[in-house]
């Protein structure tokens, strides 16, 4: 089976898990994935060629490959995430694959306002907030749209993936909180579902391995244990040995804050592939100050699936990787 996207930390964790079950495991990116036991196909999803020798001889594709930020060009969100999704739903129909795994995110449901216990809403690229997430909706779209009985498909969306290596959340908060700019917003009090990386994992391959029950269907997944901003900020910072923060910005005033930065950092230049992100942006205030938790009763049911790492197991794991 093919995993695209297999350099980053979610999508190697779901390559190696593969592997560790015995799996015959191809990945597809444009640098090599750190997947003992899995063979590297190097290339872009705009490539056409480099997906067709992708897909070639593979029954089944997890498809984790995006382009993930606050900002960036606008079309190259649509290349990687829209264009590039297209072209690999059609190579991998044209070489008959039979199961897809679509990897989405809760964000392509978000709307700006909280979430509380809801399910998997219908993705909605019109109203999702920023250019990673509208993209994704728009993907996720196409994705559902193609599955058939002979052609399955199904979408995962893993709520705010964490652990040990992620440079996405828990990196940043270090960071942030070892140079003192880290605030709360609306002093942490926003209640949010996360996931530790294995459990994301073991959920997008039992999204494989559920297939007959799943095909069609966009499915949230989350360790269903919300916990406010402040406590998850401060268990990352106490397990890294860094200073939790202790200075607060009302929600409203980032908010508003975030859009000005993000527009005004669409005119900075970085070197291709550089990680160098804003500060603040519109959505990222919004999903520091605004409640979004799930409900995991259907997606445990369907998956037969449950989390097997607690957050605070979690935090004890992030904590050994610091050395702590």
């Amino acid at each position: 089976m093919l995993v695209t996207g297999a350099s980053g930390l979610l999508g190697s964790a779901v390559a190696q898990l593969l592997v560790t079950q015995g799996h015959t495991v191809r990945t597809f990116q444009r640098r090599p994935a750190p997947v003992a036991g899995a063979t590297d196909v190097l290339g872009s999803l705009t490539d056409p060629d480099a997906l067709a020798r992708a897909v070639n001889g593979v029954d089944a594709v997890i498809h984790l490959a995006a382009k993930v930020s606050f900002t960036g060009d606008p079309s190259e969100f649509v290349a990687v995430n829209v264009d590039g999704t297209a072209a690999l739903l059609a190579a991998a129909r044209a070489a008959n694959v039979g199961d897809v795994v679509f990897v989405s995110s809760p964000s392509v449901a978000h709307h700006g306002s909280s979430i509380v216990g809801a399910g998997a809403e219908p993705a909605d690229p019109a109203r999702a907030r920023g250019d990673y997430a509208r993209t994704k909706a728009a993907a996720e779209l196409l994705a559902l749209a193609a599955d058939t009985p002979e052609f399955r498909v199904t979408a995962i969306r893993p709520h705010i993936v964490w652990g040990p290596g992620d440079t996405q959340l828990v990196e940043r908060v270090i960071d942030r909180a070892r140079r003192g700019r880290l605030p709360l917003l609306d002093a942490g009090a926003a209640l949010i579902d996360t996931t530790y990386l294995d459990n994301a994992a073991a959920a997008i391959v039992a999204g494989l391995h559920r297939m007959e029950h799943v095909h069609g269907q966009a499915l949230v997944v989350t360790n269903g244990q919300p916990r406010t901003v402040g406590e998850l900020i401060g268990g990352i910072c106490r397990a890294a040995g860094v200073p939790e923060p202790s200075w607060h910005v009302p929600g409203r005033l980032a908010r508003v804050a975030g859009g000005v930065v993000e527009a005004a950092w669409r005119f900075r230049r970085f070197p291709e592939d550089s990680r160098d992100e804003p500060p603040m942006t519109r959505f990222l205030a919004e999903q520091l100050s605004t409640a979004h938790w799930f409900d995991q009763r259907h997606t445990r049911e369907v998956l037969d699936w449950t989390p097997a790492v607690t957050i605070d197991d979690g935090l004890a794991r992030l904590a050994a990787h610091y050395g702590g």
